[in-house]
């Protein structure tokens, strides 16, 4: 019997395994653990290390799974650790900011001038969030001084076609603009110098996956509908009929990378403020969301059931577009949902955002429309804000009434002596300077009008007419209010459905007295 025992109990190590010595689960090469470099690399993109290998590691002595030391180079900073170098360095700055407006009052003790100076700080601080936030805005509209309305804007670039869209840079002093000829000029606000964009061949936009253009958009196939800059400056962003979203540097004016996805052409552009990420708006009725520091596509926005005219962007996550199914959308992309405004039975043309809660809308019948995010319907309505005159007289506004749905039109509601059905009454474009009450919209009847916008009182007050002969497709306003720039054409920038050949083709600018 002992021998049988002794034969069943040899029999159960494995028949493999070297004989004469005992079996274990540590020897076997089956059971060794993965090292923390290889689980690193495999699970980088979409799992979350619960963090005990970590804790390993320092029971260890700082070693990692495999015995040997963490070399510095795959040493990453944390989202964590990225936030908090940020913000270092932004107090850093408002601290520099401080200190140096301190130095010039003399101090009793060096711990009161530190304490002040970190209230300076928060004082800066938070006045720069609650202006972001849309909060607080800066009065501007009521210190602007009347523009000298005999020599209107100046014409500070050249373009031999129309201009489609202008830019500015958030220091307010470099200008892009586009035309329908396929040119991109970048430009000094101050001197006008201009250096031309020039186009990659078709080799390299081939290798960067263009496509050929095609249908009946192949003979215009570079002219360019829209620009759009990053915040930080370093990215110009460009779209057209070719269908393809551009990305350009701005400081070599190099081309970067061409991006296909857009199966029609590329109306309109914005960046999120404060970040690279890009939304592009097309004739194929989607928006699309790019991460241009990345090169990467993100997500297709669906909705409108037209071509996508104008879109615009925050700092928040929200789009606000408008499109040839006469419906204004807002799409909030982190929860995948959409607010849906819908304005009587005109077209809308543009909108822009004034905070993250209330927006502005041009219409074709020559209307302008203040929205808010509670309510479907406009809040108020400015009626004939670009009328045609037969003798070039201004329109009057003559007080207010309410609609039935507690809404506000002003304006003059007797249609006899002016043509606001014309093209050349389209509010074709409308700007906001940021974070302030100043508002200016353009169309093709020959001036851009400045408004106050009002949003506690639910009012849109119109300030001055400045003249300006041609179509006014793009309007933009410096950061600061200085200034205002024009882009302006002998035809609309989506059609040649009007023409005025007394037009200059170019970029305008209207310099702006704040009192």
């Amino acid at each position: 019997m002992k021998n049988k025992n002794e034969k069943k109990r040899g029999s159960s190590a494995p028949k493999g395994g070297p004989k004469g010595k005992k079996f274990s689960m540590k020897n076997d090469p089956f059971f060794e653990t993965e090292s923390k470099k290889r689980r690193k690399t495999a699970f980088q993109d979409d799992d979350i290390d619960s963090g005990g290998s970590e804790e390993e590691a320092e029971i260890l002595g700082g070693s990692d799974a495999s015995g040997g030391e963490q070399d510095e180079d795959e040493i990453e900073e944390t989202p964590g650790e990225i936030r908090k170098r940020v913000a270092t360095e932004l107090l850093d700055k408002m601290r520099a900011i401080a200190r140096k407006e301190k130095e010039e009052k003399d101090g009793d003790e060096e711990m009161e001038e530190e304490e002040a100076r970190d209230s300076l700080v928060a004082k800066i601080l938070q006045q720069e969030q609650l202006e972001e936030s849309g909060r607080i805005r800066r009065v501007i509209a009521s210190r602007v001084k009347k523009p000298e309305t005999a020599d209107g804007f100046k014409v500070l670039v050249k373009h031999r076609q129309s201009v489609t869209a202008v830019a500015l840079s958030d220091d307010d002093l470099t200008g892009f603009s586009a035309s329908k000829d396929g040119t991109i000029l970048q430009w000094d606000v101050e001197s006008g110098k201009t250096e031309r964009y020039q186009w990659p061949s078709e080799n390299i936009l081939k290798s960067h996956g263009a496509k050929d253009p095609r249908g009946r958009f192949k003979k215009h196939s570079k002219s360019v509908l829209a620009l759009a800059v990053s915040s930080d400056g370093r990215y110009l962003a460009s779209g057209g009929l070719d269908r393809h979203v551009h990305l350009w540097d701005t400081r070599t004016r190099e081309h970067l990378q061409a991006f296909s996805g857009h199966q029609k052409p590329v109306s309109c552009l914005s960046f999120r403020q404060g970040t690279t990420d890009l939304f592009s708006g097309s004739f194929d009725r989607t928006v699309k969301y790019w991460n241009m520091e990345d090169r990467a596509y993100i997500d297709t926005i669906c909705g409108h059931e037209s071509e996508v005219l104008t879109l615009d962007c925050l700092r928040k996550e929200r789009v606000l577009t408008v499109g040839r199914d006469r419906c204004m959308m807002l799409f909030k992309v982190l929860d995948q949902s959409r607010l849906v405004f819908r304005p009587p039975p005109t077209s809308l043309e543009c909108c822009c955002f004034i905070n993250n809660d209330e927006f502005l809308s041009g219409l074709d019948d020559g209307s302008i429309q203040l929205w808010n995010v509670l309510r479907k319907k406009p809040v108020y309505v400015v009626k004939n804000a670009h009328a045609l005159l037969p003798a070039d007289q201004n329109v009057e506004q003559n007080g207010s009434e309410k609609n039935p749905d507690n809404g506000v039109e002003n304006g003059d509601h007797k249609i006899e002596g002016y043509n606001c059905s014309s093209t050349y009454s389209w509010v074709s474009s409308i700007s906001v300077c940021r974070g302030s009450d100043l508002a200016a919209s353009g169309a093709g009847n020959g001036c851009v009008r400045l408004w106050a916008v009002e949003t506690g009182k639910k009012d849109v007050r119109p300030l001055y007419d400045i003249p300006l002969v041609g179509f006014v497709n793009s309007l933009a306003f410096a950061k600061s209010g200085e200034f205002l720039v024009a882009g302006v054409g002998q035809e609309p920038r989506l059609g040649r459905w009007g023409g005025l050949r007394a037009a200059r083709n170019g970029v305008a600018i209207q310099r702006l007295e704040v009192l």
